[in-house]
């Protein structure tokens, strides 16, 4: 498979598989959200070594005719195009459900319809919830806490319908919390580093105590395109995760401490989920993607977070990075 469409390219994780796959030497149509600026969103950005090396499509995925002729040609897709914000979901559900699940149905339509050797789509860790056993494998019930987890777990249901209705060839990549360059400040990471870059030591965070499973982008970016590679994910969820578990607190305090840092956190009741949508645990079994794609993370366990909060902190310390961030206001 050579031609390869990724959703989602001009987003967080899609901008950085287009850069792995072109390096890799794949065929990438690049999927980006049209708009009138003409923006690549971080393709915009994107590494000398790939830049003007792949296809760009402006569409959006909503529109089914515009995901038919986006994947026109191509061998297999990588489905990353969504809504992803938690507190945007509470705001506005019925685009989690158009983007989510109508743009989900739209991908494997036309892959089925074209005949796509391969679908690649994006699940979620949130799709589990609050974490009823750990580590939480592939078999964890599924919990839609907020409109945004239910309109991933609605996605994973039509992709797999699709599986066992048509024989599209489907595999579920299920990604916990990932971590790094270009990532929103609407997640927490990017939130505790901006804020302190900009001189604060009284952070605004939202609850501290959650735990999460956090995976340096790299390793969710070769979880995809290992799933890419294997014969043997087709018709399954497969979690990609690093198999460690931190609060949100202990994360603050260890990028605090990377950054030379002393600070002190304050509840900012805006960024907190309602008490029964807050996931309060999360941590990634990953036998089953060793298993079936042969991965594992290179960022793996408390040293491995250690790398690549280092590796966030110094991209987002770059000026011209952290000047595209705002800092001083919370984003949903």
């Amino acid at each position: 498979m050579k031609k390869i469409l990724v959703t989602g390219a001009d987003g967080f994780i899609g901008s950085h598989l287009t850069e792995a796959l072109v390096r890799q030497g794949y065929d990438v149509r690049a999927f980006v959200l049209y708009n009138s600026f003409n923006s690549w969103g971080w393709l915009d950005h994107c590494a000398e070594d790939v830049k003007g090396r792949f296809e760009v499509f402006a569409g959006d995925v909503r529109d089914p005719n515009g995901v038919r002729a986006a994947m026109k040609g191509c061998d297999a897709v990588l489905h990353l195009a969504a809504l992803i914000a938690i507190p945007y979901s509470y705001h506005s559900p019925d685009t989690y459900v158009d983007t989510n699940i109508k743009g989900t149905l739209n991908i494997v339509q036309a892959a089925r319809d074209l005949g796509v050797s391969k679908v690649v789509h994006t699940s979620t860790s949130e799709v589990y919830g609050t974490a009823r056993f750990v580590p939480i494998t592939e078999e964890h019930p599924l919990q839609g806490q907020s409109p945004y987890s239910a309109s991933k777990i609605g996605s994973d249901q039509i992709a797999m319908s699709y599986y066992s209705s048509f024989a599209t060839p489907v595999a579920i990549v299920r990604p916990f919390n990932t971590y790094g360059p270009r990532q929103s400040a609407r997640a927490v990471i990017p939130t505790i580093i901006t804020q302190i870059a900009n001189g604060k030591r009284s952070l605004k965070l939202g609850a501290i105590h959650p735990t999460r499973d956090f995976n340096f982008v790299s390793d969710t970016v070769s979880g995809f395109i290992a799933a890419l590679k294997s014969e043997r994910v087709l018709g399954q969820v497969v979690n990609v995760g690093s198999n460690f578990e931190i609060s949100v607190g202990d994360t603050a305090a260890t990028i605090a401490e990377l950054m030379g840092v002393s600070v002190e956190i304050t509840t900012d009741d805006q960024r907190l989920r309602p008490d029964k949508s807050e996931v309060e645990r999360l941590w990634a079994a990953n036998a089953k993607a060793q298993e079936l794609m042969g991965w594992q993370p290179s960022y793996g366990g408390g040293e491995g977070l250690r790398r690549g909060l280092a590796e966030t902190i110094a991209w987002f310390r770059e000026p011209a990075n952290l000047a595209r961030y705002k800092a001083d206001i919370y984003n949903i």
